[in-house]
């Protein structure tokens, strides 16, 4: 049993590590009376720093990380005073043209958000202005790679473009007049990725979720049933709260969601049978969940007449993400199971489990690097450290495989109980800190 309870507490603090996550930059962009509007809403922590957000989705990824903090405790007024100094350099580097001809810009306002939950990120939207050259039909803007991602968003025309440039990369010839909408199809194919991406790699909270309905049983009926109810339950609010019809503040929704991983994974304790009143207790937590899904699709924004496509594309996404978590675990534990059932041999299971925490551990150690970081968002050993104790948990139960329900003594219930964990730690994070 200590093997197992230092197995959870390490899979307990990898988790529960990640926060100060990096959210990509809000461009909303706007021709009026013959000047150019640019509206940014953005991390102005990262500005003050002088850092990179190249690739970084969590800020604990930094070397700063520790001045980026510092900063984010700053009032309004202090955070300004550092901003403004830095606004020159800030414009010179955003590579606007019109017509063929370099369009500079210069910042009008600062507008600092109240600081509130440190781990949390903090909007600084910058007003921007510049004059449209005579005869200039098209602008384009170049996303410098130092700022992270960027939804730009065009205002005020028909057919506006919505593009999402990942940093470095340019809009191309945005026309003044509109027209630039992007197609049924390619909105829809472009929001798949969004979709997924919101699971694998930045959606823990869901992650540990839907592992939790994983971890109940070992049956395929019970999973699906659940996987079911989930999916159908946040297609509708996320559905519903995209078209404005619902409406939750974040400061509801994310301590639910911390909760209903909570009540999952303490019932997987309890029981190990799909009871008659969980489908729906599911449902009920799935439609929190899609209101936590609307949150980013609010953040990144939907294009104008294509609302319908990028919400399918988006929750086509987010399912494939699901069932990629689900089809790793299983991959992982799925020997385990067969030992469990008396379908392999316990030497087998033993070497391969101790082979693969082995090899997680390492991966690790040698993958975390800043590149990796930079890619993923967080430490490597986020990422392969739990697997490393999954494996740690299967090799025990082969090897007690003599006791009864073994997998579910020594794999589904630690697993589950570290789950509960974080949602414990996230939900009391979320409402008292």
């Amino acid at each position: 049993m200590k093997v197992l309870w230092a197995s959870l507490c390490l899979m307990f603090v990898a988790i529960a590590a990640s926060a100060h996550e990096v959210r990509p930059a809000i461009g909303d962009l706007e021709v009026v009376d013959g000047q150019v509007l640019l509206t940014l809403t953005l991390n102005g922590e990262a500005i003050v720093a002088d850092v990179s957000l190249e690739g970084i989705e969590n800020t604990d990824a930094l070397d700063a990380s520790d001045e980026v903090d510092r900063i984010r405790a700053l009032e309004p007024d202090a955070m300004t005073a550092e901003l403004e100094p830095r606004m020159p350099s800030f414009t010179e580097s955003l590579e606007v043209t019109a017509g063929g001809a370099s369009l500079p810009l210069s910042v009008t306002s600062i507008d600092v958000a109240e600081v509130g939950n440190t781990d949390l990120p903090r909007d600084t939207v910058l007003q921007m202005t510049g004059a449209l050259p005579q005869d200039a039909d098209a602008i384009s803007l170049t996303w410098p790679a130092a700022y992270g991602a960027l939804v730009l968003r065009q205002q005020g025309v028909e057919e506006p473009y919505t593009g999402y440039l990942e940093g470095g990369q340019t809009s191309g010839d945005i026309q003044i007049g509109g027209g630039d909408e992007a197609s049924g199809w390619t909105t829809f194919g472009a929001y798949i990725p969004v979709g997924f991406d919101h699971i694998l790699p930045k959606g823990l909270d869901h992650i540990l979720f839907v592992l939790g309905l994983f971890f109940l049983s070992t049956r395929m009926a019970p999973l699906l049933w659940q996987v079911s109810a989930f999916t159908l339950a946040h297609t509708i609010t996320l559905a519903m709260a995209v078209l404005g019809i619902v409406t939750v503040p974040g400061s509801i929704v994310e301590p639910l969601i911390a909760a209903s991983i909570v009540y999952v994974a303490v019932e997987n304790i309890v029981s190990d049978k799909l009871q008659r009143w969980r489908p729906f207790v599911i449902f009920g937590f799935g439609l929190l969940h899609g209101l936590g899904f609307a949150s980013v699709l609010g953040e990144f924004g939907l294009p104008d007449g294509q609302v319908v496509p990028a919400l399918i594309g988006f929750n086509i996404g987010v399912e494939f993400g699901q069932l990629t978590v689900i089809a790793i675990a299983f991959i992982l534990v799925w020997y385990a199971i067969r030992v469990d059932r008396g379908d392999a041999d316990v030497a087998p299971a033993q070497g391969i489990y101790g082979m693969l925490a082995v090899v997680f551990v390492g991966l690790g150690i040698a993958m975390n690097t800043p590149a990796f970081q930079d890619v993923m968002g967080a430490s490597a050993m986020i990422f392969f450290w739990p697997l490393a104790v999954l494996s740690v948990l299967c090799a025990v139960s082969a090897t007690l495989v003599d006791q009864l329900d073994a997998y579910r003594r020594y794999v589904a219930v630690p697993a589950s109980a570290a789950i509960a964990l974080v949602g414990a730690y996230w939900f009391v994070e979320r409402v008292f800190l």
